[in-house]
């Protein structure tokens, strides 16, 4: 039996407090324990207590971390990203594991204890993106927990094989189907989302949908996407990523759609971004009751080198985007990605209680808002009692 007190360490909204540990538990959350003979004494000297971090959206398997500088050429439309994304891997040969175990370590040292990961499929990469970030997933499992997302990012009708591969990626173990832009990418809406719905189905398997379609077309793909999940039953099973529609349609448009969100529990990734595109109203989103989750999405790839593995550094973002200044705003954000983006990813055993895993982080801050807007590297952070990093360094 393992046991770690951890003392005077400030919680979020709480008076500063002492955990006990043991066997990777949270068993006691209090002023002034009395340590057990044999537990190792963490002191916390003060400083806060965030939860363990939570990347609920990110693409680890191409991360360009450690490799040499990437210069982005410029394009016009997500068409020719993906094109060139597809280049620069026959031209650098990535490797998935390599890559994605290096996103990982960053992310541990920032503070991330669970990510979500889409990891790209198609018919000329096959599955080498899926495979490899299985193989870091497995490997690091002590030190956070991955889940992995089979993703047609290239498209998955006008590439003929791509959906076989995407079934076999499932039955080798990815957790979530993932889909993209029924109507731009694929051009049969209904077919894309038939598909995906269908592959969820047979794997029972969560659904994670990038849209990137902007207005009403956007909203159109809502529609299906909303029919599909009520047909299929999959209440609570569904993320629309992105979801830049949200943010360019009338007030009706959205509060119908909002409507359905509510009733069929899907939730919404926003990420904060950037380059002037429309966004959801993550302030409203949340006022109604939307489920919501965050993420880094592509760190320092082909698509562009400004994103990095960290999530304070995201919430930050977000609360950029959204023009978030009050201190109430800024600890929703915290909310998002932690015990929101938790309860999206049906992580049972999170949170901050007696009888939940210790994933926690310590850092140095005034206050959590303060650790949001200034992003220090934490302290020391731990994932299931296990301490796997600190001062910015994985153990």
């Amino acid at each position: 039996m393992v046991t770690t007190l951890i003392r005077n360490a400030r919680p979020l909204r709480r008076e500063p407090t002492d955990v006990l540990v043991t066997d990777g538990i949270i068993r006691q959350i209090a002023p002034d324990i009395a340590a057990p003979a044999d537990a190792e004494i963490i002191e916390g000297n003060g400083a806060l207590l965030f939860q363990g971090l939570i990347d609920g959206h990110t693409h680890m398997d191409k991360a360009l971390i450690g490799l040499p500088w990437h210069s982005t050429k410029p394009t016009s439309t997500i068409t020719e990203i993906i094109a060139n994304e597809r280049q620069l891997r026959r031209e650098e040969h990535i490797d998935a594991h390599q890559q994605s175990t290096r996103h990982a370590h960053a992310a541990i040292a920032s503070g991330t204890t669970h990510i979500r990961s889409f990891a790209d499929i198609d018919t000329e990469w096959g599955l080498n993106g899926v495979r490899g970030l299985m193989q870091t997933r497995d490997d690091l499992k002590d030190k956070v927990q991955i889940q992995v997302v089979a993703f047609p990012q290239s498209g998955m009708l006008i590439r003929p094989g791509t959906v076989e591969l995407l079934d076999q990626a499932l039955s080798e173990g990815a957790e979530v189907i993932g889909g993209l832009d029924p109507s731009a990418i694929d051009r049969d809406p209904k077919g894309h989302l038939d598909t995906i719905f269908g592959l969820a189905e047979k794997h029972d398997v969560d659904v994670d949908i990038h849209l990137h379609e902007p207005g009403e077309l956007g909203a159109f793909s809502f529609d299906l996407i909303i029919e599909r999940t009520r047909a299929l039953g999959w209440k609570g099973r569904v993320t629309i990523s992105h979801a830049f529609a949200l943010g360019g349609i009338d007030q009706a448009r959205l509060d119908a759609l909002i409507q359905e969100l509510l009733d069929l529990e899907i939730a919404i990734m926003s990420h904060g971004p950037s380059g002037g595109r429309p966004a959801p109203p993550v302030e409203y989103l949340r006022q109604r009751g939307v489920r919501m989750i965050s993420g880094n999405d592509g760190i320092q790839d082909s698509w562009g080198p400004l994103n990095r593995p960290e999530m304070l550094n995201r919430a930050y973002l977000v609360c950029y985007r959204n023009n978030f200044r009050r201190d109430d705003q800024i600890e929703d954000v915290i909310d998002i990605i932690t015990n929101s983006s938790a309860e999206v990813m049906g992580i049972d055993d999170y949170g901050f209680a007696v009888g939940k895993a210790a994933d926690l982080v310590l850092v140095e801050e005034e206050n959590h808002c303060a650790a949001v807007i200034r992003r220090p590297t934490p302290t020391l952070v731990m994932k299931r009692g296990r301490v796997t990093a600190r001062d910015g360094a994985v153990i």
